[in-house]
């Protein structure tokens, strides 16, 4: 080799090690995030992820999907050297279902300082809780006029046509109708029944997104359904003429959170995402503009929406709380059988 061509190879080697050390570096500042989308993601981006993190260097890759999509995801990588995700939102049960089929790593608390004074009983060793609620019931004021006190209330006739329902919610839809069929979330065959009376008398008219749902509701086109009490609470702050109610039967007690997949590429970034998700100031003003409340005791909301947010003892004492491992089991074939019975027929 000529000097001229062994000094060219020399440059181009070190000039590929710099060009490798650079890509490495800046894969270590990026951080891919599965969530839903919609207003929940333009909220967690302006109270959490533009300020704590995109501010201070780090880059957040967005892969935005309903739930079904983003478990199909991390179970079809757990098998990989390297997986595409770092940071997966999920509900507490669907993070429940990919822990016991080994998709998770074992979050290392430790490594999340401003998880201190997180509610230890919400804790869980795959699944950090970031926000949470309670499944209950928004309506109208000016269209109903009777007192709204129970789930079974959206199974009256007299509404025919004027209630809504989630498709992306069937499981609390589910869970609703086990809880009147026999006071408790477990109850399948029974919940099955009580659907298909109520699409019979009732005909629910079926809403993909909370955005839609909310637009309905605006519209007049429904006057009532059932949807997180943070979310009728939203609404109420956007202007719509909505109450929200807590039924006598207890609403359906929620936690969403994050799980860190086993193959993430960049579990460093993955726990300072986490790190943010419950920073008190961030969380202080995501809570005041969605209404979910916290699970570390670092953050209080103040004065009206505080209040609002908040669960009196009464209400607290009658929440249901998900069986983890019956969801597990039958989740598959309640989505089956929303899918192909209730949606179809």
């Amino acid at each position: 080799m000529k000097r001229r061509e062994f000094v060219g190879a020399g440059l181009a080697v070190a000039g590929a090690g710099v060009l490798g050390v650079r890509t490495a570096h800046a894969q270590a500042k990026q951080i891919v995030v599965t969530n839903w989308g919609g207003d929940w993601n333009d909220r967690t981006v302006k109270h959490i992820e533009a300020p704590l993190l995109e501010k201070n260097g780090w880059t957040i890759v967005r892969d935005l999907n309903e739930q079904p999509q983003r478990m199909t995801k991390l179970l079809a990588e757990k098998r990989l050297p390297r997986g595409t995700v770092d940071v997966a939102h999920f509900a507490e049960a669907e993070a429940y279902t990919l822990n016991i089929q080994e998709a998770l790593e074992t979050i290392d608390y430790s490594k999340i300082p401003n998880a201190k004074t997180m509610i230890e009983k919400m804790k869980r060793p795959y699944f950090m809780p970031w926000l949470y609620s309670a499944w209950e019931m928004v309506y109208l004021v000016d269209k109903i006029k009777d007192p709204v006190t129970s789930y079974a209330d959206m199974w009256n006739p007299k509404y025919a046509g004027k209630i809504g329902v989630m498709d992306q919610n069937y499981g609390a839809a589910m869970q609703v109708a086990s809880i009147l069929a026999g006071g408790k979330m477990d109850n399948f065959e029974g919940a099955k029944k009580l659907l298909l009376e109520w699409k019979k008398a009732v005909q629910p008219k079926v809403y993909p997104s909370h955005q839609q749902a909310q637009a309905a509701l605006k519209a007049e086109e429904i006057w009532m359904m059932g949807n997180w009490k943070a979310r009728g609470l939203q609404w109420q702050k956007d202007g719509l003429n909505v109450r929200v109610v807590s039924p006598k039967e207890g609403g359906i007690h929620t936690v969403f959170g994050v799980v860190i997949p086993k193959r993430a590429a960049n579990k460093d970034g993955a726990y300072a995402y986490l790190n943010a998700l419950i920073d008190p100031t961030g969380m202080r003003n995501l809570c005041s503009d969605n209404f979910y409340a916290p699970p570390i005791t670092a953050v209080s909301i103040p004065g009206e929406v505080g209040t609002k947010i908040a669960f009196t003892p009464a209400q607290t004492a009658a929440l249901h709380y998900y069986d983890q491992k019956y969801w597990a089991e039958n989740v598959t074939k309640w989505l089956d059988w929303w899918k192909k019975d209730f949606l179809s027929t």
